[in-house]
């Protein structure tokens, strides 16, 4: 290991402090930053990106979250959580507009049970530090103050000085590496992974890109990623897990499936623990009854949501999950429910 500031110095190049090293084989796995909007840049005191906001040594007593993207809603939900009154501003009309409806429309309802205020259809112009707090300033023309203000705005690759330009290596019109399925950029030798690449930042996608990246330099038969088999979770309370095909493609005719969903309310263990919020959608081929994806909102979602991922990556029926035995009770239990649901209504009737 070579702890150095290291760039590309041409194809198959890598300058790294005073050395030059040849290699066969170079991934570059830089990562992203927090993009900063012109007129609210962080000073890491009071107006803080999300990297900043675990130097706090206190929990912020009103705290403005800027952007509902995932970034965001996982923090308010947090903080609101830990005891701050949270103000989540949401340049769109509802919080989480990348995922499916239902379950960003179920979060959206919960944070406001919970006492949070919820800004729908705003957008941030300004944040200006004062003495003992932040000014938020949107669009409209209204003011938000607080003690503290989290930017949740987007990422931008973190690529810069990295020689890109000197070995010939292609960025998007963002500027993140464009890699092809098996983490290739455009020079030959040359791999990326991770958040550099603007690939679904994921933890899980960016090991699996250094793996295939590792797999195929060394000549191994590898299999390209698959981006519509990667189970994602958003960290809310409850939390949002999925994977397969949307609701959205679904609703728009770019994919036929038969749907359905079923409220964790349901559930005899859902009822013992008090769990009122959540429930778990499946969706199905219409011919085949394949199992295409899933949504599951409920606590411990992101380990639920396994067995929708095993099903479509074996390419398991509505059937054949809804006769697997689930233990009783659980909330896997509603899984192979909603399976047997499925089975027992007709298309017409979903």
């Amino acid at each position: 290991m070579l702890a150095a500031k290291g760039r590309l110095a041409g194809p198959g190049t890598v300058r790294a402090g005073d050395e030059e090293i040849r290699a066969d084989a170079i991934l570059i796995a830089t990562g992203a930053l927090p993009r900063v909007l012109p007129g609210a840049e962080p000073d890491g005191e009071r107006i803080l990106t999300w990297r900043q906001l675990y130097d706090l040594t206190e929990i912020p007593r009103d705290l403005i979250v800027v952007g509902s993207g995932v970034t965001g809603a996982e923090f308010a939900s947090a903080y609101q959580a830990l005891g701050s009154r949270v103000t989540l501003v949401s340049s769109r009309d509802r919080v989480l507009p990348q995922e499916d409806q239902d379950a960003a429309s179920l979060i959206e309802d919960v944070f406001r049970r919970s006492g949070m205020t919820v800004l729908g259809r705003s957008r941030a112009r300004a944040v200006r530090r004062d003495t003992d707090g932040v000014t938020v300033t949107l669009d409209d023309g209204r003011t938000l103050t607080g003690s503290h203000c989290l930017l949740t705005v987007g990422m931008i690759p973190r690529t810069e000085g990295c020689g890109l330009d000197a070995a010939g290596v292609k960025v998007d019109a963002r500027g993140f590496i464009e890699v092809d399925r098996v983490s290739r950029t455009s020079v030959p030798g040359v791999y990326a992974a991770g958040d550099c690449t603007g690939v679904l930042m994921l933890a899980s996608v960016a090991a699996m890109q250094g793996r295939i990246a590792m797999w195929h330099a060394l000549g191994e038969a590898v299999g390209p990623l698959r981006l519509g088999h990667v189970a994602a979770t958003i960290f809310t309370d409850p939390e949002i897990a999925t994977v397969g095909v949307s609701q959205r493609a679904v609703t728009s005719g770019e994919v036929a499936a038969r749907v359905l969903k079923l409220p964790l309310a349901t559930n005899p263990r859902a009822k013992m623990a008090g769990f009122r919020d959540g429930f778990v959608k499946l969706f199905t081929s219409p011919g085949t009854g394949v199992v295409l994806g899933g949504v599951i909102v409920a606590p411990r979602a992101s380990e639920l949501i396994l067995a929708v991922s095993v099903a479509m990556e074996q390419r398991l029926t509505a059937e054949q999950l809804a006769t697997t035995f689930a233990v009783y009770p659980s909330l896997s239990g509603s899984i192979t429910e909603a399976a047997r649901k499925l089975m027992e209504f007709t298309p017409d009737s979903l």
